[in-house]
């Protein structure tokens, strides 16, 4: 029996029997696993977890895929759903039948990085059948004999997907893999060229299906939006309307979160972004001001009817909060053609038309129309509405009342005029219904839960996915680690001036070499024919040589250019559980130290007045890097960072690769011709879930890389003693290691002037 077998629980080790595995490399990493699966798993999905793992295990393919799928899936499943568990394993049984057994892994290790870029299940679905549609085609027979050989392509298409999801629609990403198939499926390497991203012609037809904006790229900035208009957040989930061309499927919310089309292009001259605005801001509004109403015994007219209505009014509600939203939603609802009403002659039901009518008028007083049943209407909604609010009850009441009025014999028919009536921005209307005879008590409660459970998780910003290198294969696991990002608690600010006041002597030396490096805001410049003012001394110079008969020197005059300073500076602090520890030769910690350095540093920083930001991270796990945001570049060294620096706790692991990214992609931002990041830890790079201690060394010494390539120059102050077995392999020359930490306080500022005169 293994040690990890003998430390296991009771209840691990009634999955470990259910798994049926005798993989010794299984067996080393199973508890780590299932700590996670109990973690993102429901009782019957940590049942389906072992089942399908106990079928890959089977499938006589070695112990990786089973290590792959034990790893991913649970993660897959937190996202998508967990009848994942069953849709993953079936699909890797199929590539093992169809002699694409090599393609299992790769399907797998990404299969977290796609379900991430895609949010929902049925686009995760749509994902697998395009991968299954592609391995149909690729394979083939062999000289018209039955052998079978795989897809070449294949693999390298499921390792690019990550990369490719992020560029292109789900659609794009089709017709993309479509066109390979076409034109190399007779061609083995060059197909696996193609697949790899390595040929021009992979580029070029990627960059012909990348259009619009995608909502993968800009969930954070949307759901910064709606935080900070609507005081509102949720998931943001994107489907695809290219796939569905059937049912044009339209923006809606559930309790599971809203969805959105995966992209939208510009129309009507109004940018992608702003159309996600648009439906966010529509959406949002109905989340503000709509009630449920019992519809059962609403005719589809009627309830047509009562949402135009309901819709119109959150709208004016929205518009009346923020005014400027009118003229974007304006520009994205539809003109509709009053004169086309005469179709309702030839046969043709207009009922859509007449409610198109009513929607632009209310929305545009500048609406030119005629019909006086619009009219009346209009002036009703108007007059409900100057009263107040409204509520949805007493809108569906005038709705109700305009759909009989307006309503004929002609409406019935099945031909039905659809041009200019659709509002592509609005959703489709299901949260205002209540279904009585649908309705289950229970089913209600758990809703119920489910809801309380999804608003205690969006505290915090979401996620930003990080790629990271594996230096074993040379190669990223995309979207592999989950950083967090929050404002650093607060503490007392009075602790940091305290520190300040200790090291009051230092803080005058300092003081005396931070005035060498404060800008000039000018210098002259001297000896010119032409600039801002007269300069004096040459000017008489001249004058004395033109009254003696010389010939006078004409550059009398001068101008003056900035002398000045361009840095922005981020200090990253390594916040790890290793900080708590008394440094050596003192009865501090080596964090209190740490605080006093950053202490003046900062204060250092704001006598230069160079752009300043300092960060905090932490990891447990790949899943969860905590990055906390202490001082931002634009905000003043005042007492709202000192609160922050007072509160700095200790904690948890090291992931420092993922937190140098996250800092660069700030820092990269910034307006300045030199930037540098600082990095203060006191120990190297690791991680619990990470048992290859050169992994995350490799990983962050391509986050140096990366970063230089952004042009952030990147400089390590180590409190490790040991350190020399391991910072030069991630920072080259680039790096101090303090042997007596007890100096810190003294030798951070030291150090930026160094590296800034």
């Amino acid at each position: 029996m293994t040690e990890a077998a003998t430390d296991r629980s009771e209840e691990t080790a009634k999955y470990w029997e259910q798994l049926g595995c005798r993989f010794s490399l299984v067996d080393a990493v199973f508890d780590e696993c299932m700590k996670e699966a109990k973690a993102l798993l429901s009782a019957g999905g940590l049942e389906a977890y072992i089942e399908n793992a106990r079928f890959i295990g089977k499938m006589g393919r070695g112990a990786e895929p089973l290590l792959v799928y034990l790893e991913e899936a649970p993660g897959v499943a937190a996202i998508v759903g967990e009848h994942a568990l069953i849709e993953l394993r079936e699909f890797a049984n199929y590539m093992s039948t169809h002699t694409n057994f090599k393609a299992i892994v790769p399907f797998l290790q990404t299969s977290g990085a796609v379900a991430r870029r895609l949010h929902g299940s049925k686009m995760f679905k749509q994902y697998i059948e395009l991968v299954r549609d592609m391995l149909d085609k690729t394979s083939g027979s062999v000289h018209g004999h039955h052998t079978t050989f795989p897809s070449p392509g294949l693999p390298e298409l499921l390792k690019q997907a990550p990369r490719l999801l992020g560029v292109l629609s789900l659609q794009g990403l089709r017709n993309w893999v479509e066109y390979g198939i076409k034109y190399y499926n007779n061609h083995p390497e060059r197909q696996e060229e193609y697949f790899r991203l390595e040929s021009a012609d992979a580029i070029a037809v990627m960059q012909r299906e990348r259009h619009g904006t995608l909502l993968v790229d800009n969930e954070r900035k949307l759901d910064s939006y709606i935080r900070a208009l609507w005081n509102d957040s949720d998931y943001l989930i994107p489907y695809s309307v290219d796939i569905d061309e059937l049912h044009k499927p339209m923006p809606y919310y559930t309790d599971d979160g809203i969805r959105l089309p995966d992209v939208y292009d510009d129309a009507e001259g109004v940018s992608g972004i702003d159309r996600y605005r648009a439906a966010l801001a529509h959406m949002a509004a109905h989340r503000r001001w709509s009630q449920k109403m019992i519809v059962d015994n609403w005719s589809p007219f009627q309830r047509a009817s009562v949402e135009v209505f309901e819709d119109s009014r959150v709208e004016y509600l929205a518009c009346r909060k923020y005014p400027g939203l009118r003229k974007l939603l304006l520009a994205l609802h539809p003109v509709p053609k009053e004169a086309d009403l005469q179709l309702e002659e030839q046969g043709i039901s207009v009922f859509r038309l007449r409610l198109a009518l009513l929607s632009r008028a209310i929305l545009d007083p500048e609406f030119q129309y005629e019909n006086v049943h619009v009219k009346e209407f209009v002036k009703r909604f108007h007059e409900l509405m100057a009263k107040g609010e409204s509520s949805s009850a007493e809108m569906s009441s005038v709705a109700l009342a305009f759909i009989a009025r307006i309503r004929g014999q002609r409406d019935l028919t099945a031909t039905m005029y659809f041009d200019n009536t659709e509002v592509g921005y609005r959703d489709d209307n299901r949260h205002l219904w209540i279904y009585i005879e649908e309705s289950d008590e229970d089913e209600m409660f758990e809703h119920l839960d489910k809801r309380q459970t999804t608003e205690e998780e969006l505290n915090g910003l979401p996620p930003r996915h990080y790629d990271e290198w594996d230096y074993n294969a040379q190669n990223y696991r995309p979207d592999w680690v989950s950083v967090y990002e929050t404002l650093h608690p607060r503490g007392n600010p009075a602790k940091i001036d305290d520190l300040l006041l200790k090291h009051s002597k230092v803080a005058k030396r300092l003081k005396a070499m931070l005035e060498l490096l404060k800008p000039q805001d000018k210098v002259r410049i001297r000896y010119q024919e032409e600039g801002s003012e007269l300069d004096l001394d040459v000017a008489i110079c001249s004058l004395i040589d033109f009254k003696s008969g010389s010939s006078p020197d004409p550059r009398i005059n001068m101008s003056h250019r900035t002398d000045g300073r361009s840095f922005a500076v981020t200090l990253l602090l390594d916040l790890s559980q290793s900080l708590s520890e008394k440094a050596s030769g003192s009865q501090q910690t080596i964090l209190e130290l740490s605080q006093e350095a950053v202490s003046l540093l900062a204060w250092s920083v704001q006598q230069v007045g160079d752009s300043f930001a300092i960060g905090g991270f932490h990891s447990n796990t790949r899943h969860d890097v905590r990055y906390y945001h202490i001082k931002g570049f634009n905000e003043p060294w005042g007492d709202e960072v000192k609160s922050r620096l007072a509160e700095m706790q200790a904690g948890y692991s090291t992931r420092m690769g993922a937190a140098m990214r996250h800092a660069g992609h700030y820092l990269k931002t910034q307006q300045a011709d030199k930037k540098l990041m600082l990095i203060l830890t006191d120990g190297e790079p690791a991680d619990i879930d990470v048992h290859d201690p050169q992994l995350l060394i490799h990983d962050a010494k391509q986050a140096v890389r990366e970063l230089d390539r952004d042009g952030i120059y990147t400089y390590c102050i180590n409190l490790d003693p040991k350190a020399d077995e391991y910072v030069s392999d991630i920072f080259g020359k680039q790096y101090t290691i303090l042997d007596n930490v007890t100096q810190l306080p003294i030798k951070l500022p030291e150090l930026f002037i160094v590296l800034t005169k």
